[in-house]
């Protein structure tokens, strides 16, 4: 079995015709159908059946399309790994981060590129939902975030430290003056949140839910933290982020944490990576960086 016949094949399944297959891989459509019988031997299966409209995988098929991405993030580990023991090459980090785990970044930087001085980092601000399928799917080395439950599939994580999400106000909002709140007391207020996938969000509508009340009324949704932060500071909008967030994103944004006690939500932070994957050892300094600066 060779490799470049795995990956004819996923272009033939992802085009689900020979010509357009042979097309985009710019070789005749003779040598494709080469290249698949080659594979198709050495499995011994039939991988595709021929329709009017081109072709369909048969389960066989299917079943080794489900594995080409797992076996191309393995053989790109492969290569990054070869890199960093034959070349002495700090290589490339692509990381992923949160928006508030973001604001932690500096504190590393200094010391990763002074330890390697040839290493560039490719750093991708969004949530979990965006960061973990891209992780899977080999676009990704590392995310720092707030840490799920359990691990996503395929994947490990480690737990750095914890964070408190609470509800914020402007520090001239009413609510900011009453040194008790119940969840109650916050079912006529507006609120700027994040896209309702990000857990924290879903946390906020079902704490809500199971007190008897109706979902938070989103005035504004916005994923970016500092756009969320700024908005609440500057109208009557309440926010649910991470406890520190105004401290590291504006401190000059005058916000208060509103004292709702049943709303407050501790969640680890830490990082995710591939199970049983090459890690880089740029990423595993920038990991030992990342839990010094937590300790202190």
């Amino acid at each position: 079995m060779e490799l470049r016949d795995i990956e004819y094949f996923a272009v033939i399944a992802e085009h689900r015709n020979m010509r357009r297959a042979s097309e985009a891989l710019g070789m005749s459509p003779g040598a494709l159908s080469k290249s698949l019988r080659r594979l198709e031997e050495s499995i011994q299966a039939k991988l595709v059946e021929r329709t009017p409209k081109g072709v369909a995988l048969t389960s066989v098929g299917a079943a080794l399309l489900a594995q080409v991405q797992r076996l191309r993030v393995t053989l790109m580990d492969i290569r990054r790994e070869a890199d960093d023991l034959t070349e002495g090459r700090a290589g490339n980090l692509r990381l992923g981060v949160g928006a508030t785990t973001v604001e932690d970044l500096p504190h590393c930087c200094a010391p990763l590129l002074q330890q390697a001085p040839a290493l560039s980092v490719r750093i991708t601000v969004a949530d979990n939902d965006v960061m973990v399928p891209a992780l899977t799917s080999g676009e990704l080395d590392l995310i720092f975030n707030v840490l799920p439950d359990s691990p996503p599939v395929g994947c490990a994580q480690e737990r750095l430290f914890d964070d408190v999400f609470v509800v914020c106000a402007a520090a001239d909002h009413p609510l900011a003056k009453r040194r008790r709140l119940t969840m109650a007391d916050l079912s006529d207020e507006l609120w700027t949140l994040s896209v309702p996938a990000v857990p924290n969000v879903q946390y906020l509508h079902n704490t809500l839910r199971a007190s008897g009340l109706p979902p938070p009324r989103v005035a504004i949704e916005a994923r970016p933290l500092r756009l969320r932060l700024q908005i609440c500071a500057s109208t009557r909008l309440l926010s649910f982020n991470a406890r520190r967030s105004p401290n590291l994103v504006a401190p000059r944004w005058r916000l208060k944490e509103l004292p709702v006690e049943h709303l407050k939500w501790r969640r680890a932070v830490g990082v995710i990576y591939r199970k049983n994957s090459y890690l880089s050892p740029a990423a595993r300094r920038l990991i030992d960086l990342l839990r010094t600066i937590a300790t202190r």
